[in-house]
């Protein structure tokens, strides 16, 4: 497998997984909306920090 064909395959299945992803969010959100928006915002702070860490990765350091 070439790295592109490997890029490929992983493109395919984070798309089946996104989709798995959302369709669980809507379930929270329709069986317990509260609770759900709590642990969308723990999602999202912890998402930033993520955001804030590769920032520094990519940033120039030379």
């Amino acid at each position: 497998m070439t790295d592109f064909e490997i890029i490929d395959a992983i493109e395919k299945v984070r798309t089946k997984n996104n989709i798995n992803w959302m369709n669980i969010l809507r379930l929270a959100f329709k069986h317990a909306p509260s609770e759900a928006r709590d642990i969308v915002k723990k999602i999202n702070k912890d998402d930033k920090k993520i955001g804030d860490l590769l920032k520094k990765l990519s940033e120039n350091n030379d």
